[in-house]
């Protein structure tokens, strides 16, 4: 009789997940090679310890500073992009519309008194949008069976419902108590804390 098979596709939230990561354990660096491998077992390991699974690929999604984090952005497009089955899209954060204000009286202030830098921030632009677009469209193209949701953000319930409606799996993958709402609506979950000291990226000596 032959073993049931299953793809398994991972989505993950970069800075969702790095930031959690950081605060379990500080410094923490991940081996993103081995990361995708390990949750493939596990997913299957939650499934059906007889079946065989697949790794289907990896689509890692982030953004940086394009004043002060080339060096991540690098680092997305040379190195991490490389890994098999991996797809890293990282897009540059764009400066806020409106400039923080003082608390008393409200008026705005759009230079530091000090330097006279710009006193906007950056903010994130379409990356969740991004990630949920590309869950639901390669569940429709029919490119995997069970999707690991790398991330805390509870804004990823509605995509999550929808999948599992359609007969997708979709596990969720996070450090608790992180992303309890999330955690709910999928099939079932993976505790990364269990499994940091697989997935550290350790540098050769």
């Amino acid at each position: 009789m032959d073993r049931t098979e299953y793809r398994v596709h991972v989505f993950a939230d970069f800075w969702n997940y790095t930031l959690s990561a950081q605060e379990k354990q500080q410094k923490f660096s991940t081996d993103w090679k081995r990361f995708p491998k390990i949750l493939t077992r596990e997913a299957g390991a939650l499934i059906d310890p007889s079946a065989l699974v697949v790794y289907a690929g990896m689509n890692v999604y982030g953004s940086y500073n394009a004043n002060t984090e080339n060096r991540l952005k690098n680092w997305a497009t040379s190195v991490l992009d490389t890994f098999p089955g991996v797809n890293a899209q990282f897009k540059p954060r764009t400066k806020k519309k409106g400039y923080p204000s003082c608390p008393k009286c409200h008026t705005s202030v759009e230079k530091c008194a000090s330097c006279s830098s710009d006193m906007r921030g950056t903010e994130e632009k379409g990356v969740d949008t991004r990630l949920a677009t590309d869950l639901v469209s390669l569940a429709w193209e029919d490119a995997y069976d069970v999707a690991v949701l790398v991330t805390s953000d509870q804004d990823f319930v509605p995509a999550a419902e929808i999948l599992q409606n359609k007969g997708k799996k979709v596990i969720h993958a996070a450090f608790p108590p992180h992303g309890w709402h999330l955690k709910q609506k999928c099939w079932g979950s993976i505790d990364l804390g269990k499994f940091m000291k697989e997935f550290e990226f350790k540098k050769m000596k």
